[in-house]
Formats: C-alpha cells, sequence, structure tokens
C-alpha cells in the first residue's frame, strides 16, 4: 500500500474526503517525524511505537574494489509492533 492508497482507505473508513484524509496522514507522519528528531519515542496504544536506533561507525567494503571503508555512525527509525497487532498478522 502506497502513500495515496493509505489516504484512500482513511477516507473511506473515517467518512472524510481525500483532501481531508490525506492532511491527516501527513500529519501524523509529520508530527512523528518531528518528535523523533527531537529524541522522543512515539507510542500509539494497541498499533506499536516508533523509536531511534543508533548504529555505530563501522568497517566495510566498497563491492567494486574491495577497499576498506569506515561508514560513519548514524541513526535510523524503529518500529515495534504492539501484542495486538502481532496476534493480528498471526491468526490470533
Amino acid at each position: 500500500m502506497n502513500q495515496a492508497e493509505l489516504i484512500a482507505a482513511v477516507a473511506e473508513r473515517a467518512g472524510l474526503t481525500k483532501a481531508d484524509a490525506g492532511k491527516a496522514v501527513e500529519a501524523l507522519v509529520g508530527t512523528v517525524t518531528e518528535a523523533l528528531q527531537q529524541g522522543d519515542e512515539v507510542r500509539i496504544s494497541g498499533f506499536g511505537s516508533f523509536g531511534i536506533s543508533e548504529r555505530g561507525e563501522r568497517q566495510g567494503r566498497n563491492p567494486q574494489t574491495g577497499e576498506a571503508i569506515t561508514i560513519a555512525a548514524s541513526k535510523a527509525a524503529k518500529f515495534t509492533a504492539a501484542k495486538a497487532v502481532k496476534d493480528a498478522l498471526n491468526g490470533g
């Protein structure tokens, strides 16, 4: 499902126009992104939580030349599904 399909599904389920659903989806994504940038965790009851995973600096190899390179430390977003979501996926 891409963003346009998500907006259409939200609009249908919530009885909103696609424009209003699009604003709601964009607001949710923007709010979660801003919270993560500030170092906060976002928890949505019954759905899951968004957090930050920190990756340390490490050594890698250039696959074309085999030369050793240093891969810089970075941060990545992570999502942990709630028990209700895991149960729904596993037929529980």
